[in-house]
């Protein structure tokens, strides 16, 4: 009889062990499905380390915004508003230390620094790593670096899914191409 329930408990508590990792997935999927593209433009990442391991870490233009709020703290939540500006990329329609009673698409980012003279707020957005093939990362490295050094860099950006104040990180695009593909691309042409 204890055997049997001890069989229950091991059954229930994998059952627990794999609902949250499939839930997160389907959440993701969801995004992804019927959430808003926005491209958000990336700035040059810091040519010393822009790899560990098996992802890219972005660096995105919009990272800062002008506010009259004075409530922020570092590392809090900021809800960051967005609108598509005329070039088709995310920018910031407002921002706010709350959720606000509006339809607009927003992502909750946090805090690192706020200005108060200047007004100015800063803050990481939620989708600053991009996880690649392993095998992949140090080629899309030297393909990005080429890039910069090429002034192509103006045109790379990631697409972003958002929908209700979450966020997923499709893909990286060089040139309007994923980046994996440049890589191969590039080194078909090498």
């Amino acid at each position: 009889m204890k055997t049997i329930y001890i069989f229950i408990l091991f059954v229930v508590l994998a059952l627990i062990q794999l609902s949250v990792p499939t839930a997160m997935v389907f959440k993701n999927q969801s995004v992804l499905n019927s959430g808003t593209a926005y491209k958000f433009k990336t700035r040059p990442i810091d040519p010393t380390d822009p790899f560990r391991g098996k992802y890219i870490t972005l660096s995105f233009d919009m990272n800062k915004a002008v506010t009259a709020d004075t409530l922020w703290e570092n590392n809090s939540a900021i809800y960051v508003y967005l609108k598509t500006d005329n070039l088709g990329y995310a920018a910031i329609k407002s921002v706010s230390p709350f959720r606000t009673n509006t339809d607009d698409d927003f992502v909750i980012a946090k805090t690192y620094g706020y200005y108060q003279k200047s007004k100015i707020i800063q803050f990481r957005l939620p989708f600053d790593r991009f996880y690649m093939e392993e095998s992949k990362a140090y080629p899309a490295e030297m393909a990005y670096r080429k890039a910069s050094r090429q002034g192509l860099v103006n045109n790379t950006y990631g697409l972003v899914y958002v929908k209700n104040g979450q966020s997923v990180l499709e893909d990286v695009f060089i040139n309007d191409v994923p980046i994996g593909t440049y890589v191969e691309m590039q080194k078909a042409a090498d």
